[in-house]
């Protein structure tokens, strides 16, 4: 949180002066899926329902990924894991992505993606979390390239929209050849690559080595979008000059600022939107997750939010403090909009 208030009040980066061509404002594609621009909305567990997706494609990302879906989950039919599969008609092109260790189970799950109306389905090859990792799912597959094989081949064989892999480094630092296996998941069947260089052991600390990014895109021929540190448009075009990657993938830097997307998609600097526009942002995203969740469990669900969009705004620390404990939803969307005529007032 730190950083984020520390991000906040910086001025915002302009990116350098170009000759009227930004590069992620192109297309590219993955098989046949064409993709409209260069940013790509990270997976994020726990976080990437069907209304954080919509809400990244209005702002600008080029293609959105689902949360992490539990194979075997939808092999038995759990009713919660099923329905994360659910696909609008607005968040296209979008992908889901799946997690698990045995490739019948695997291929079953990419034809249920297949089936829900997804344009391509994701394997989880990052997650560090231990108890992803002990089920053979996650980051655990690096130290076993001949099962990750058997998973990808199995999904390309099942299914016939594009099937692909988001890696880390290994487990480790230097304990794999990240482009090596890279090369042998293009082989299986993967049509795109996303590489986070942190190795699982690291989750996010210290930097994201993007030289080892560099290194997966020369080993594939197949598009290569990289992950880690990538924050706003000038640190985007930096990081795809330097590596050659397809597209850069936007996770953590787009919590709380969905306009971020467009910002790096067009090569702007953070439009640093006035607080009533942001709590406005807050205010419809929270009643749209009403939608999905329900009014109880939508509650839990935005607390972390509330921090996340007005943290470094210039809101009190005791309203912020207070958004995270109101007991109901309608309670924080009162304090919001008393927060709003406040802000509208000091504008």
């Amino acid at each position: 949180m730190r950083a984020l208030v520390a991000a906040r009040q910086r001025d915002p980066v302009a990116p350098p002066p170009s000759d009227g061509h930004w590069p992620l404002a192109e297309p590219f594609s993955v098989g046949d899926v064409v993709i409209p621009n260069r940013v790509v909305q990270a997976p994020l567990a726990g976080i990437g329902n069907r209304v954080f997706r919509a809400q990244s494609r209005r702002h600008g990302a080029g293609l959105v990924v689902s949360e992490m879906v539990a194979a075997h989950g939808i092999r038995h039919g759990n009713r919660r894991t099923t329905s994360m599969l659910e696909v609008v008609p607005g968040e296209h092109p979008m992908c889901i992505q799946v997690f698990g260790g045995a490739p019948d189970v695997m291929a079953e799950a990419a034809r249920a993606v297949e089936e829900a109306g997804a344009d391509m389905v994701d394997i989880n090859m990052g997650c560090p979390v231990p108890k992803i990792m002990k089920t053979g799912a996650g980051a655990s597959l690096l130290a076993d390239p001949d099962r990750a094989v058997a998973v990808i081949r199995a999904m390309a064989d099942a299914v016939r929209i594009p099937v692909t892999v988001k890696m880390r480094r290994g487990l480790k630092p230097g304990d794999c050849d990240p482009a090596d296996l890279a090369r042998r998941f293009e082989d299986a069947g993967a049509a795109m690559i996303t590489i986070h260089p942190r190795a699982a052991a690291e989750e996010y600390s210290g930097s994201a080595d993007h030289q080892i990014s560099a290194e997966v895109v020369r080993a594939v021929e197949v598009p290569v979008v990289i992950s880690g540190d990538i924050a706003d448009a000038a640190g985007a075009r930096e990081a795809l000059e330097r590596t050659g990657a397809a597209g850069v993938m936007i996770g953590r830097a787009a919590l709380g600022n969905p306009w971020v997307f467009r910002a790096i998609g067009e090569g702007a600097a953070d439009p640093r939107p006035p607080l009533y526009e942001v709590i406005d942002e807050l205010v419809g995203f929270s009643n749209d997750i009403v939608g999905v969740l329900g009014a109880d469990n939508a509650c839990h669900y935005l607390r972390k939010f509330h921090s996340w969009y007005l943290v470094g705004r210039g809101v009190p620390e005791d309203q912020l403090q207070a958004l995270m404990e109101d007991p109901t939803l309608d309670v924080a969307l009162d304090r919001l909009a008393r927060l709003r005529e406040v802000a509208i007032l000091a504008a």
